[in-house]
């Protein structure tokens, strides 16, 4: 809590500083600025933003009022009459799995969100984790893909974090076998949309299912994994709008937050793509026996060299090397431990003569080395390995085999996949390691604006309550601070210590004493104002001229005096001069009346 106020304290003496330099301005330089309480007062400012901080404003109020469609929709729903009527829980058993598990008995609740900033709006919770779920609404009316987008919108919102499971929609397909009552994870659908994790997998899926024109067979066509980085999506815990946007020229956008972290063509951007190829490689075709493949081989020309010697080896002992000095070769590296005792159950029948542990001798510890001496080894200058024969280019080389080409008997060409196979209801079949997943205003329409002023209505009156619940940037960056208070050395580095320098520097300097304080002495003196100087010079002037004009009316009136009197006025004349004349070479000497050399 120190650091939270140091970046205040430092600003405040800034501001200091620069008072005191005005005050040095206004003031005599006789004025001293009482630093001690300006620190007080500073230090009262601080106090005083402590308390503002401390106490923030009261938010402003959002009001909730329950999402209605602008126009016309296919499915609409907000859960704000807080019960599931319209909704079926599925009562099926999953297929391939043990008894204890295979029920769809996963609990769902309509409730508010636990730290919800909107008051009355309710949504759809998978309560339980760690078991299956399933529950279905029919739509108003079945959706045919014909010449109008489709667009799916909702929202999630992972109270708990995820750690492993699914948060998607499925949209099921019409057929006289769909059951709603036993809804399952082999139901058929058409699409299959929203967020998906386990692990550090974070997905936001895009599924449809394509039928095949030739077998009618269905298979499932995955979108491209966005390049986004959705990770923030399922560990913030807030709420996030998913839309999924179909278009009839088959183009595609996934938003999350009304924002586009995905898009792409049904025709391009699919995997496996929708069309298969034109053809294919001949499953009966088959590589010939004499086809090479080798685009290099060995030269048949080669003869190894005389003195190529395969079996020198690749070390030999160094035999420049000097076995050092005081090498103990009596004494052995380990030895038995003196201070080790046989435990007491010890059975030399069962566990064999006991033996002291090794430890390394302490004899060695001085010397530098026990035992045998061995050389070093060093590389063998003359080893050269086994001879091979070098490579050459094939002349026979063929390039890599591969099947013909023979046409696709399987081949067709769908230019309109957007012509799904039309779907009646809306299910979620989950299962999640993680509770209390939140879902609300579910949307199914075939225009822009009725899903935007739907999320308007419901995602962003959300998104305005967290807002107006949540502090300013400055708050925020407090709030980070006291989770990390490292943080605080950063704000003072990169925010108040370079503020609080540059008005050290540049608004505190000293101011310079007037030249009436400096003493008499022959200490260089500051600058004349020029001003004085010309005064001065122009007072001595006047008083030489009237001097001058006073010698010759005397002289004029007194011509008959003899030399001897006009000597001793001529001395006297001299004598007045002669201080202005001193006290003007005194200043013209100074180094403040110097005048600067032009260059």
């Amino acid at each position: 809590m120190e650091l939270k106020w140091l970046c205040v304290t430092l600003l405040a003496l800034g501001i200091l500083a620069v008072q005191a330099h005005d005050m040095d301005e206004d003031n005599d330089a006789d004025d001293v600025v009482d630093i001690e309480d300006d620190l007080d007062d500073g230090m009262e400012e601080v106090e005083e933003s402590k308390s503002e901080t401390s106490s923030p404003p009261p938010a402003p109020k959002v009001t909730y009022r329950p999402p209605v469609p602008t126009g016309e929709v296919y499915f609409a729903e907000s859960f704000d009459k807080g019960t599931l009527d319209g909704w079926i829980l599925s009562r099926a058993k999953k297929d391939d799995t043990d008894d204890e598990i295979a029920k769809y008995d996963g609990k769902w609740e309509v409730q508010d969100m636990k730290e919800t900033k909107l008051p009355g709006d309710k949504g759809l919770v998978m309560v339980t984790r760690a078991k299956h779920h399933a529950i279905s609404s029919k739509l108003s009316k079945p959706f045919v893909f014909d010449t109008k987008p489709l667009i799916i919108q909702y929202e999630v919102n992972f109270q708990n974090g995820i750690e492993c499971g699914g948060a998607y929609v499925k949209l099921l397909s019409k057929t006289p076998e769909l059951n709603l009552d036993q809804f399952h994870d082999k139901t058929p659908y058409t699409i299959m949309f929203g967020p998906d994790k386990c692990g550090e997998d974070y997905k936001l899926h895009f599924i449809f299912r394509h039928k095949n024109p030739k077998t009618g067979k269905y298979e499932e066509k995955h979108a491209k994994r966005p390049d986004a980085d959705l990770k923030n999506y399922f560990t913030d815990k807030k709420t996030h709008l998913y839309t999924l946007v179909l278009n009839p020229d088959n183009s595609f956008e996934i938003l999350v937050d009304q924002t586009v972290v995905n898009s792409g063509n049904l025709l391009n951007d699919m995997s496996p793509p929708v069309n298969p190829p034109r053809e294919i490689e001949d499953p009966n075709d088959q590589k010939p026996e004499d086809w090479d493949e080798r685009p290099k081989i060995p030269d048949p020309d080669a003869v190894k060299p005389d003195d190529w010697d395969e079996d020198a080896p690749a070390k030999i002992a160094d035999e420049n090397a000097v076995k050092p000095e005081g090498w103990l070769d009596d004494e052995p590296e380990y030895v038995a431990d003196p201070d080790a005792e046989k435990p007491e159950d010890w059975d030399e029948d069962m566990d064999g003569e006991w033996e002291a542990p090794q430890i390394a001798n302490p004899k060695c510890e001085a010397a530098p080395g026990c035992g045998t001496w061995q050389r070093p080894m060093i590389d063998n200058p003359n080893y050269k390995g086994k001879w091979k024969p070098p490579m050459i280019d094939n002349v026979n080389y063929q390039g890599i085999w591969k099947p013909r080409k023979i046409p696709n008997p399987d081949f067709f060409e769908d230019l309109e996949p957007f012509k799904m196979t039309p779907f009646s209801a809306v299910g979620l079949e989950l299962w999640s390691m993680t509770s209390d997943i939140f879902f609300d205003n579910f949307i199914i329409c075939t225009e822009r604006a009725v899903a935007d002023d739907w999320a308007s209505d419901g995602w962003g009156l959300k998104k305005a309550a967290d807002g107006a619940a949540e502090p300013g940037v400055v708050g925020q960056m407090m709030a980070a601070a006291e989770e990390r208070p490292w943080l605080w050395v950063v704000y003072i580095l990169t925010v108040a210590l370079p503020v609080f320098l540059v008005v050290l520097f540049c608004c505190s300097g000293k101011k310079q004493p007037s030249a009436a304080e400096y003493k008499k002495t022959d200490a260089p003196q500051p600058d004349v104002v020029d001003d004085e100087k010309e005064e001065k010079d122009k007072g001595e002037k006047e008083e030489e001229e009237e001097e001058e004009d006073a010698s010759e009316e005397k002289l004029g009136s007194d011509a008959d005096l003899g030399s001897a009197s006009q000597e001793e006025e001529e001395e006297e004349e001299e004598e007045d001069r002669k201080p202005a004349s001193e006290e003007e070479e005194t200043v013209n000497r100074s180094p403040r009346n110097r005048k600067p050399r032009k260059d």
